[in-house]
């Protein structure tokens, strides 16, 4: 059996429009700012997506995904997560499990974290384990301009 793993980074900045949604962990969080990006700017799937196609060689967000692409302007974390998966497995891989910790000052997401982590792990077709944390209002995270995550995929042949 071949074993490979990866870790991705994904950050994104809060935006001032407010009819912009936030997603995180392929949830949407009413009430506050959403995330600018190409897509839903979700950064914890964003660096799911990432971590699982750089442990397969597949590529890496920015050019499965990436702005150049117009087909994926304004998808969402889950349809990216989704194409992740069925590249991941077309190219001859299994996942084993995924980890995502989401960094900045809010949302506070202990409330939540069963319920991003059955919704990551339902669309990934193996475990997600996701959890929060805070940079000691240290960086742009810390000063609550917006929302970082960093992935770690395990995937095997």
């Amino acid at each position: 059996m071949t074993i490979r793993v990866a870790t991705a980074f994904d950050a994104h900045k809060f935006s001032d429009d407010p009819r912009r949604p936030l997603w995180l962990g392929c949830l949407e969080w009413e009430g506050l700012p959403g995330l600018v990006g190409h897509s839903d700017a979700d950064v914890a799937a964003h660096a799911a997506c990432d971590a699982l196609l750089m442990a397969t060689g597949i590529g890496e967000l920015g050019t499965i995904f990436g702005t150049g692409r117009p087909e994926w302007d304004g998808a969402s974390g889950e349809t990216l997560l989704r194409e992740s998966v069925k590249l991941v497995h077309e190219a001859g891989w299994e996942i084993a499990n995924v980890s995502v910790q989401i960094i900045g000052q809010r949302p506070r997401f202990a409330s939540r974290k069963a319920e991003a982590e059955a919704a990551m792990s339902q669309i990934v077709g193996a475990p997600v384990v996701v959890s929060a944390t805070t940079s000691d209002r240290m960086g742009f995270t810390g000063r609550d301009e917006g929302l970082a995550a960093i992935a770690t995929a395990l995937v095997t042949r």
